[in-house]
């Protein structure tokens, strides 16, 4: 079972365990996508996998992973420094310049990744300054949360770059 399938069926037997109701006995309104991870979320994950993948002891460019990924450089690159910043890529400067893994593949999860993407909006959110946000809404989402991020955190960077090396094949 790849990664992704993992994390599809830890979150629907997550689901299945908080509501009480099986996925399928929902009425087809609540089954279509609703998605859970952000853009720049999924960015970052598909940037430290070719990390991964390609780097073979010399660090990529933002502008060659954006390429690979039909993206502009900036979009790419707040997310770059983020993960630099929480130590899953290191930055290198100069010509040859650019990122490679800051740690092993096996001890980088998907929670790590998303939890370095998230940091990149937070700066410029503003607090909330609601009651009914700060005492029932986020202490209400807040255990799903957590359910979610130990379930993304079973799924590492190692797994990740297996199953996109078979890909390859």
């Amino acid at each position: 079972m790849s990664a992704t399938e993992r994390l599809i069926t830890e979150t629907k037997t997550w689901a299945y365990d908080i509501t009480g109701i099986r996925t399928s006995a929902l009425p087809k309104r609540f089954l279509s996508y609703m998605p859970l991870l952000s853009r720049k979320g999924i960015l970052a994950i598909a940037a430290v996998i070719d990390v991964a993948l390609h780097a073979q002891g010399r660090p990529i460019s933002a502008k060659t992973l954006a390429a690979r990924h039909g993206l502009p450089p900036r979009h790419l690159e707040s997310v770059l420094q983020a993960l630099v910043r929480e130590g899953i890529l290191k930055g290198i400067r100069g010509p040859r310049g650019g990122y490679e893994l800051a740690r092993e593949q096996c001890r980088v999860t998907a929670n790590d990744i998303l939890r370095a993407a998230g940091t990149v909006d937070e700066a410029e959110e503003q607090p909330a300054n609601s009651e009914l946000l700060n005492k029932v809404v986020l202490p209400a989402l807040s255990t799903a949360e957590q359910e979610f991020g130990i379930a993304l955190s079973r799924i590492n960077l190692e797994d990740m770059a297996r199953d996109a090396e078979a890909l390859k094949s």
